[in-house]
């Protein structure tokens, strides 16, 4: 674990805010080359302290068409929330991730990891941060303009089970936007 790795793990920034207390959850490492930008932990992960591991990181696998021991791989695949600890509950699911965390820990991890070759921006806090000029558009318009952001950038919506809805009302994205996601990954992590 390297001293960057053990300070995240031991931050307590947030603590007085955090419902479940501080457990930040996050995976890189200097080889890694594909990075996940989410929003923050829901508490299955915050339970296991295993990054996307429940329904949404199923979800996540099958869209871009890693397995689970892919996407846990540090060596490969860098995992960089928003917000590295679970935030609580609000009225309508998870509330948004700490506005203290990116801020302070983004920069410097990123600067760890010298051959990132894709970022997937999953839902609007990842979208926002690192597409500012995107800020008038929708998620949904993110989405679907995905070509525009790349190679660096793919958008897409969080894959939670409300990812159903969207892909109901937006045939496009499994039509046009999951392929060229698939693509895009296996060109990232390819030797």
């Amino acid at each position: 674990m390297s001293d960057l790795h053990r300070e995240i793990a031991t931050c307590t920034l947030c603590a007085p805010f955090l419902p479940l207390g501080p457990r930040p959850v996050v995976q890189f490492s200097p080889t890694s080359r594909l990075l996940i930008v989410g929003q923050a932990p829901g508490t299955k992960v915050h339970e296991s302290g295993i990054p996307w591991n429940d329904a949404s990181g199923a979800r996540l696998c099958e869209w871009t068409g890693l397995t689970n021991a892919e996407l846990h791989d540090p060596a490969h695949v860098a995992i960089v929330p928003m917000g590295f600890c679970y935030p609580g509950k609000g009225k309508s699911g998870d509330l948004p991730p700490r506005p203290e965390c990116a801020p302070l820990w983004h920069e410097r991890v990123l600067a760890r990891m010298a051959d990132i070759r894709l970022t997937l921006l999953v839902g609007a806090h990842a979208q926002l941060r690192y597409l500012p000029h995107t800020r008038k558009l929708t998620m949904a318009e993110r989405v679907r303009r995905f070509d525009e952001f790349g190679p660096a950038f793919f958008p897409l919506p969080h894959p939670s089970w409300r990812s159903t809805i969207f892909m109901r009302q937006n045939p496009w994205f499994e039509a046009e936007v999951l392929p060229a996601l698939r693509k895009a990954v296996t060109v990232a992590l390819a030797g």
